[in-house]
């Protein structure tokens, strides 16, 4: 019997599953960085997820996998759903071994990330455990201030657990059934897992040695924008978990946005009336109040006139932005959730 033959009939110890999008560049860094690791290639396997059903991915994972030993490197389609749920489900359920680790086509793992994490976890017999993510953004190397992207990506580092960088036992997956495809962002899916995996009795943990790098994406201008679709989910596991969500995610609503909105309204109704003084006296408040919004998102973040200049804009539209899609979210998953 050939070498790569046992190397594949061996049960690994640990299954690696990636989702992936339509970013071959990052998903070749990502794969290179897994291939570095300090734990033997047998005791470990790579599932690449790809939601995309890209040609393009599949020739590159099919092209990295030529190179690797046999069964070490795997390509996977989704049958039904999208987005990185599904795509999670997807890979644990043809993951050969019992702890599943999970991460995505944008991080870097450290060199002994999966051997930290697998003795970690047998170390101390959790279900789930959570690894450490560590963003280095051009600001920190910079010594400036980040952007307003920078800060956000820059959360990862104090969340909770995210599929950045988890460990979970398959059995523990089965209990409840894996990820929740309904979650059809990259968003809230994470959070979910967590919160039912603890309703459920299993044991999480948490090992600071288990590193993955997630650098901060280049966005394009406006990104905030394109994020507020992300609290349609937010109604989702606000009906799923209303105590966790309002002690741990959002303690109240964005009452502010609200106010924007409903000043703005009120101010065209005035103005359609011939109310003039009214409707101005509304229009100025609801501007007052996007300022002091983008006062604060400038509070920490970059002071640059470009980025200035985006912070007002983008506050100026994000209140709407985000009510709509608050309010979609309630709509579509039949919860007052505001």
């Amino acid at each position: 019997m050939s070498h790569r033959v046992r190397q594949r009939m061996t049960i690994p110890s640990v299954s690696v599953v990636i989702p992936t999008f339509q970013r071959p560049e990052l998903l070749i860094r990502c794969l290179r960085a897994l291939t570095l690791q300090t734990l033997a290639k047998e005791r470990f396997e790579v599932l690449v997820v790809d939601d995309g059903h890209s040609d393009e991915i599949r020739e590159l994972v099919e092209r990295a996998s030529a190179e690797q030993p046999l069964g070490f490197l795997r390509y996977l389609r989704p049958s039904h759903g999208k987005g990185p749920a599904a795509a999670r489900n997807c890979g644990w359920h043809a993951a050969r071994a019992e702890i599943i680790a999970f991460t995505d086509d944008d991080t870097l793992a450290a060199r002994d990330w999966l051997a930290q994490g697998l003795h970690a976890m047998r170390l101390h017999g959790w279900a789930a455990m959570a690894g450490r993510v560590v963003v280095p953004s051009p600001a920190n190397r910079l010594g400036t201030r980040p952007t307003d992207h920078e800060r956000m990506t820059q959360g990862l580092e104090s969340a909770a657990f995210v599929t950045a960088n988890a460990f979970v036992r398959k059995s523990a997956l089965a209990q409840v059934q894996g990820f929740d495809e309904r979650f059809q962002r990259a968003w809230r899916e994470d959070a979910d897992l967590q919160f039912r995996l603890e309703a459920a009795g299993a044991s999480l943990g948490r090992c600071e040695a288990a590193v993955v790098r997630h650098p901060v994406r280049p966005e394009r201008w406006g990104v905030s924008l394109r994020q507020q679709k992300n609290v349609y989910f937010d109604a989702l596991l606000y009906r799923k978990h209303p105590a966790r969500y309002r002690s741990e995610i959002r303690a109240r609503p964005p009452w502010d946005y609200y106010a924007i909105a409903s000043l703005t309204g009120l101010a065209l109704a005035l103005a359609a009336a011939g109310a003039w003084p009214a409707a101005l006296a509304c229009l100025v408040a609801a501007l007052a109040l996007a300022l002091a919004f983008a006062v604060r998102r400038l509070r920490t973040t970059s002071h640059s006139p470009a980025h200035v200049a985006e912070m007002l804009l983008t506050s100026l539209a994000i209140p709407f932005l985000s009510v709509y899609w608050r309010l979609r979210g309630a709509w579509h998953f039949r919860v007052w959730f505001l």
